[in-house]
């Protein structure tokens, strides 16, 4: 687990590779959907941009990645300006994965349904941009130890592309073993006589 601060320097960025745990602490800007359509009004060098509509609360409610592909077609401005980090759910374009690997950025993936746990490390919560947007105006939070996984890495490493390579790499093994089906011992036991399928 590695503790990094911001706002983000480029050697904190060449230091994480895809795959790794972070504890987050420091600034922390809040944007989705709506706010990236009116345009990102902070200067964004260094810094490290949330996807997330939270729920209100003291100093913040729920607060959970909302899916971070949405926000592809605005991305390309920000880390030519100097954005370090984003942090959502899922996936991005490989567009989007080559220019994080361009302008030296990362991007985070939270874990999703954690949201009322991820507030649990806001100590201070800000509007500072386009309060009519409601759950979805620019908030600047101040985070300890924010838990969040490099997905996608200043080196073209791509967590999710690890993923499936492992998993893949799992399912050829049961199978070169002969068991077929990796489930198959689960549905076999399930249907030994009560008392036995423990023992199986």
């Amino acid at each position: 687990m590695k503790e990094i601060s911001t706002p983000l320097d480029d050697k904190t960025i060449k230091s994480l590779k895809a795959g790794d745990q972070v504890l987050i602490s420091g600034i922390v800007y809040v944007a989705r959907d709506a706010a990236h359509q009116k345009g990102i009004p902070f200067d964004v060098k260094g810094q490290i941009i949330f996807y997330a509509g939270p729920t209100p609360g003291d100093p913040i409610g729920s607060i959970g990645p909302t899916t971070a592909s949405r926000m592809d077609p605005f991305i390309l401005p920000l880390l030519k300006k100097g954005l370090k980090a984003t942090i959502g759910k899922g996936p991005r374009s490989e567009g989007v994965k080559k220019a994080h690997k361009k302008y030296k950025a990362v991007y985070f993936t939270a874990t999703g349904g954690a949201a009322a746990l991820l507030s649990k490390t806001v100590v201070r919560s800000e509007v500072i941009a386009y309060p009519e947007l409601g759950a979805e105006a620019i908030l600047k939070l101040e985070v300890v130890k924010f838990p969040a996984i490099v997905a996608y890495d200043s080196h073209g490493g791509d967590l999710f592309q690890k993923g499936r390579k492992k998993y893949s790499k799992l399912v050829t093994i049961r199978h070169s073993r002969g068991s077929g089906n990796p489930f198959n011992s689960l549905d076999a036991a399930s249907s030994l006589p009560a008392g036995q399928a423990g023992a199986a």
